[in-house]
């Protein structure tokens, strides 16, 4: 399809609105080195995105030294690359220009490496031996001093220098075992390609191909816990049995969600995707300088389930943490799901 923003002339040339855009645009205004006419010598200009980006298509199709570039493309591939982009107005795509900026030895190859989608070696060639073809060749850290000169503020303890396994436990260090009290499924989270974090709610657009979320099970755990496709189970951890968000003003919005079977889950392990069970949001009725707003309820579809994240049992307020990084861990929560109905 056609770029969806508006098209901005940027050094006399009609582009789509973008970064890149901005970026050559802010350029030219400032009248930045390295950027417009002769940008990467005499008669090579950086005046559009492209005039780039096919350059390092052309650097990967010639490879890391002489006779490694790839091969061209035969006219039928050129003939194909062509008329698949037919379609695209001149400020996106246009052959003439494209090729004038990679030159005619290069432009077969360039089809060819686009057409693909990248460069690849054939798999025979990819090791040497038991070792691989090709190397990193640079320096890996397997020691961190800086780490294990640092001390856990909550034990007084240097934290760990090296990468090691280490148990779930609370900022003391001390094990949580929720296994025991038969919290055996691991919780996490994942991102529906179309979806974000919380406000792609709002498209609605995007609910005609996504109306609501599921709680994600793989199948041998389904045959177990005796689930189906959209059976509603309620998701609950040692810290928040009850399995509801407390919302505030003493009301409660349960995690309850619709079960939905897969094969690419790991057994012992459930999701759900964030982005849906909001109970605001626009979601419920509210009353702003004493006029109703009505909710859409659409927006309350599916299921949230954070609240059922383990809370640390020496904090309090919060969920476990990664001491040496800083960072919130959703990853070592354990659950129940309870069939509802």
């Amino acid at each position: 399809m056609g770029p969806i923003p508006k098209t901005v002339r940027v050094f006399g040339e009609e582009i789509p609105l973008s970064l890149e855009a901005l970026i050559l645009g802010i350029a030219e205004k400032m009248k930045l080195p390295g950027f417009g006419k002769d940008a990467f010598g005499p008669g090579l200009d950086f005046r559009r995105p492209e005039d780039l980006y096919l350059r390092m298509v052309a650097n990967v199709a010639a490879g890391d030294a002489p006779g490694e570039e790839v091969p061209d493309a035969d006219p039928a591939e050129v003939d194909l690359f062509l008329r698949s982009r037919a379609h695209l107005p001149k400020s996106v795509f246009d052959p003439d220009r494209w090729r004038r900026i990679v030159g005619d030895r290069w432009w077969p190859k360039v089809i060819y490496v686009l057409n693909r989608g990248g460069r690849f070696d054939d798999y025979e060639r990819g090791y040497e031996g038991e070792k691989v073809r090709h190397k990193y060749g640079t320096l890996i850290n397997l020691y961190s001093e800086k780490a294990a000169e640092t001390k856990n503020s909550m034990t007084g303890k240097p934290f760990l220098g090296v990468a090691t396994y280490v148990s779930i436990t609370d900022t003391l260090g001390r094990p949580i075992a929720d296994e025991a009290a038969g919290y055996t499924l691991n919780l996490i989270t994942h991102r529906e390609i179309f979806h974000t974090k919380s406000r792609t709610i709002a498209n609605y657009w995007l609910l005609s191909v996504y109306p609501e979320n599921f709680v994600v099970v793989s199948r041998r755990d389904a045959e177990e816990l005796g689930l189906r496709d959209g059976d509603l189970v309620r998701i609950t951890s040692s810290t928040n049995p009850e399995g509801v968000w407390p919302v505030g003003d003493g009301k409660k919005v349960p995690m309850v969600g619709k079960v939905k079977v897969v094969e690419g889950m790991r057994p012992g392990v459930v999701s759900f995707s964030l982005g849906n069970g909001h109970w605001a949001y626009g979601s419920t009725d509210i009353v702003v300088d004493g006029k109703l707003i009505k909710g859409d309820p659409r927006r309350r579809t599916g299921v949230h389930a954070n609240a059922a994240m383990r809370v640390d049992p020496y904090l309090k307020n919060t969920c476990l943490v990664d001491l040496t990084g800083g960072s919130a861990v959703f990853y070592d929560t354990r659950v129940k799901l309870v069939k509802v109905g």
